[in-house]
């Protein structure tokens, strides 16, 4: 199984955004973001999409189309950005109830939900401290 890259190219995205701005540029293309991310437009465009209805960012029509962020990178924290692209559970049991008869299968999702409802508990937790601006601030340290 792979891992998902959703929040990495969205975190990605945001922060070249807020760089563009800096350079002077008011909007960004999904074009000009994939070429950074060296993706398909299309990916960058569905993955902006979830963050304009998340209120992260704002799109332009017409002359001067393009991709705006909508508040301030030190307003946007990780889990924002992971809740707008990755909604749901981290981790899920059994799709079919295990059988009850089994000692196993009895126990299995309740142990375990614990297990998982801890860990994403710790992952929330650590996305929720770290704001974008945090992010992009790191990210051009490591020149």
């Amino acid at each position: 199984m792979s891992a998902n890259s959703r929040l990495t190219i969205a975190v990605h995205a945001l922060a070249w955004m807020e760089l563009n701005t800096r350079y002077g540029n008011e909007v960004a293309t999904s074009e000009q973001i994939a070429g950074s991310v060296n993706t398909n437009p299309v990916v960058v465009r569905r993955l902006l999409t979830d963050l304009r209805r998340a209120g992260l960012v704002a799109s332009r029509r017409g002359a001067g189309a393009g991709w705006t962020l909508a508040r301030e990178l030190a307003a946007i924290t990780v889990l924002d950005v992971y809740e707008a692209v990755e909604p749901g559970i981290l981790f899920a049991t059994h799709r079919a109830t295990p059988s009850q008869e089994c000692p196993v299968g009895f126990g299995i999702r309740p142990v375990m939900q614990r297990v998982y409802d801890g860990a994403e508990q710790a992952v929330r937790d650590e996305l929720i401290r770290t704001t974008m601006d945090d992010v992009l601030r790191d990210i051009l340290a490591e020149r």
